[in-house]
């Protein structure tokens, strides 16, 4: 596969820097030639310095060959024109990151589709739903949904009260024999770790749970939390990210939102009926304090800056707050702001990553997840018709051990979660594990 990916910062960086473990043949067009040099240094990447709404600088890259096109950079109306000429030089498939979520209505889609404009992905309208739902899941530090949540995926810290700390999968086995749930994976101190029979469970590690319907439960028995309900909710930033979250959870919830810029906290008056907005720095504690953070269940730093946001989450802890979710940008922030006591981090690189693998892996995907603190994915294949999945079953799959496993499988309105034993069909979904140095190996398994 060809791979464009034009950029113009982090987001292309990282994007590109992932695709390298993956057997494509990579091109990356940014106007900044330090970070051009610094990709170079790191990866063996073609590298393009130049304008990517510029027709010869897509010719330089070999756009006419090239199977998908990524625009990632900040301005929108770049990454639109981009595509639109992309795929006028023949490019196969488009993908533009963009801001405005209005764009993402079906007439709108429709129109950009008709221009060269395959797909568009809106980070900050994701990650205002990711907040959204985890505020209705306060067991879990991350949350997904498969195929609209026949199957969802959790990630939790087991705590010493656990049910599953201190046993192994084994053991599991046979206790809970009809449990609902499969724990795929954990991380513990920053390594991946996929269970085998005789892997024991500690206190503290983070466990990535695919778990059935209504198995909600399970999932808090498993954790040894108790979930708790938000009704008071304060966030700090009223960006694109703050305000999508104000916008759609100020009907059910009490929101108190705090930013700096007065301008903005005048276009938000006008937008936001319900939200109290406080003009003011959310690095004032005071401040915070007077406006009752302590009253609180719920504190969301999604300010511009990654430190604001960790600094105040931890102060919002110091108070008592149960449920804490920093924006954090700088993706060597993870695992340490997840170990010193943040509940959930929000990074849109990851965001952006995990909208465009369903594009990038061979096999049909119908959705995805990059998973933070890991570089491990989370992928909902479709069995293709004579693929050598739809031969087999899962033992006989050979997936590559340690690294890739079957979480769980939806079967129409059925879903499985798999044994060894079980067989698989066509036009299942399938959602698997995978660390990136196996996924091509895996995908070409559904394909």
């Amino acid at each position: 596969m060809n791979i464009i990916i034009a950029g113009d910062g982090e987001v292309g960086f990282y994007l590109a820097k992932s695709l390298t473990q993956l057997d494509y043949n990579i091109t990356v067009v940014d106007p900044n030639s330090e970070l051009l040099q610094h990709l170079e240094k790191e990866t063996d990447l073609l590298t393009i310095v130049g304008d990517s709404t510029s027709p010869k600088v897509l010719e330089d890259a070999n756009v006419e060959n090239c199977d998908l096109f990524l625009s990632v950079l900040h301005d929108e109306s770049i990454n639109l024109v981009t595509c639109i000429l992309a795929k006028k030089l023949k490019a196969k498939k488009t993908v533009a990151r963009i801001t405005n979520a209005e764009l993402l209505s079906p007439k709108h889609r429709e129109m950009f589709r008709d221009l060269g404009v395959d797909e568009m992905v809106c980070p900050e309208r994701i990650a205002a739903k990711e907040i959204t739902n985890l505020l209705n899941h306060t067991v879990a530090t991350e949350f997904f949904d498969f195929s609209g949540g026949l199957l969802t995926m959790y990630l939790i810290r087991l705590d010493a009260q656990s049910s599953v700390t201190g046993k192994s999968v084994r053991e599991l086995s046979q206790i809970y024999t009809t449990l609902q749930v499969r724990i795929v994976a954990i991380l513990r101190n920053g390594d991946t770790i996929i269970p085998h029979s005789d892997t024991v469970f500690q206190s503290g590690d983070m466990a990535y749970i695919i778990s059935k319907a209504n198995q909600m439960d399970t999932v808090k028995q498993l954790a040894g939390s108790t979930e708790f309900d938000i009704r008071n909710i304060m966030i700090a930033g009223g960006g694109r990210i703050g305000r999508y979250a104000a916008l759609t959870l100020e009907d059910e919830k009490r929101i108190t939102l705090v930013e700096e810029d007065r301008k903005r906290c005048e276009d938000l008056s006008a937008i936001l009926s319900k939200t109290l907005i406080i003009n003011g720095d959310a690095t004032d504690i005071e401040l915070l304090k007077e406006e009752g953070l302590a009253n609180n269940d719920a504190f969301i730093a999604v300010t511009d800056s990654s430190e604001t946001n960790v600094l105040t989450c931890l102060h919002a802890r110091r108070f008592g707050i149960h449920k804490t979710i920093a924006l954090v940008e700088n993706t060597g922030f993870i695992n340490i702001s997840q170990d010193i006591g943040i509940d959930t981090i929000i990074n849109k690189k990851l965001i952006t990553a995990s909208y465009i693998a369903r594009f990038i892996v061979k096999g049909d995907a119908v959705s995805s997840k990059w998973l933070s603190g890991t570089n491990a994915e989370l992928i909902e294949f479709v069995v293709g018709h004579n693929s050598a999945a739809s031969k087999a079953t899962i033992g006989e799959l050979k997936l590559p051990a340690g690294k890739a496993t079957i979480g769980g499988i939806i079967r129409g309105r059925e879903t499985l979660l798999p044994t060894r034993d079980t067989q698989l069909k066509e036009k299942d979904k399938v959602v698997v594990f995978t660390l990136p140095d196996v996924m091509d190996k895996v995908s070409k398994l559904f394909d």
